[in-house]
């Protein structure tokens, strides 16, 4: 079962799965999602939001791939889908003796700060919206459970609503696409990263060595590169030009959003995620972390 799978990376999760042969159920409360597979397909509505809505949902499942999130919005709808609809699905999950549960969740569960090749071991959740924390109480549902939580940073990839437009902004904002800037950031193609999902739902219970993940190309990408890639779907796309972090920032003052993009890329984002590829026996692609930018944003998309 696949909630959320309407959504941005539900969607490439169900798809995957299905491409996979699994007998899939997928869970959407706005729509029927169409994964573009002809391995038959159950789709159920439901509503996170709404409790009882849930019974029953989970009866004949096997594994719960949970991909639903509330992303903005207000701190009351935030609570009652991620964190009271989390544990709720949980509970219904555990009562229909689900054998694992997969939350994909979000590195912004750390807040603010510098991350070197980091481990989830080893780092501290601080989340500061609420978004943020209300997602780290869907983990604290889920690994209470026995689940598995991945945590991915950056999603590029067909159907992005938040990382390309947001670099697009601050480049606007700029008018110059900086050089220079050499911060290192995960991401992974959502592609990729629907993939590690139902890897992990699907892995050998002895091959999972952790209960939390990153979830992202091993190798990170600097923010000039990250940049680069953006400016050349814009048109026409903004000169190349030396600008260093703090003039930068002057210059996006007053502009909320690209000052947001600007505060993640003005220090290292890079979460260490060898172990999840590890364990699910799988390797990255042997393109460039950044290749997908090709085909999922079109040139003069950006624009």
């Amino acid at each position: 079962m696949i909630t959320g799978a309407t959504g941005f990376i539900g969607a490439h999760v169900a798809r995957e799965a299905t491409r996979r042969g699994a007998e899939v159920t997928l869970v959407s409360h706005r729509r029927h999602p169409q994964p573009s597979a002809t391995h038959p397909v159950q789709n159920l509505r439901a509503n996170l939001a709404e409790p009882e809505s849930l019974p029953g949902l989970c009866d004949g499942v096997d594994v719960l791939l949970h991909c639903a999130s509330q992303i903005g919005g207000t701190p009351e709808s935030n609570h009652a889908v991620n964190a009271r609809g989390t544990a709720a699905l949980v509970a219904e999950a555990q009562r229909a003796g689900v054998s694992r549960v997969v939350y994909l969740s979000t590195a912004a569960v750390y807040g603010r700060g510098t991350f070197r090749c980091a481990r989830p071991e080893t780092l501290d959740r601080r989340p500061r919206s609420p978004t943020s924390r209300t997602r780290a109480e869907a983990e604290d549902a889920v690994l209470a459970a026995g689940g598995i939580v991945l945590r991915p940073h950056l999603v590029l990839g067909r159907g992005d609503a938040w990382v390309v437009p947001g670099l697009t902004g601050l480049l606007r904002t700029l008018s110059c696409t900086p050089w220079g800037w050499e911060t290192r950031h995960s991401v992974i193609a959502v592609s990729e990263l629907a993939a590690l999902v139902v890897a992990a739902g699907l892995a050998a219970r002895t091959s999972l060595t952790a209960s939390v993940y990153h979830a992202a190309r091993p190798e990170p990408v600097t923010a000039s590169a990250l940049l680069e890639a953006v400016a050349d779907r814009m048109a026409p796309p903004p000169a190349r030009q030396a600008m260093d972090f703090g003039r930068a920032r002057e210059r996006l003052a007053g502009d909320g959003g690209a000052a947001h993009a600007w505060d993640m890329l003005a220090t290292d984002h890079w979460f260490d995620s060898a172990p999840l590829w590890a364990d699910v026996h799988r390797e990255p692609g042997q393109e460039p972390p950044l290749a997908c930018m090709r085909d999922a944003y079109p040139a003069h998309a950006a624009a």
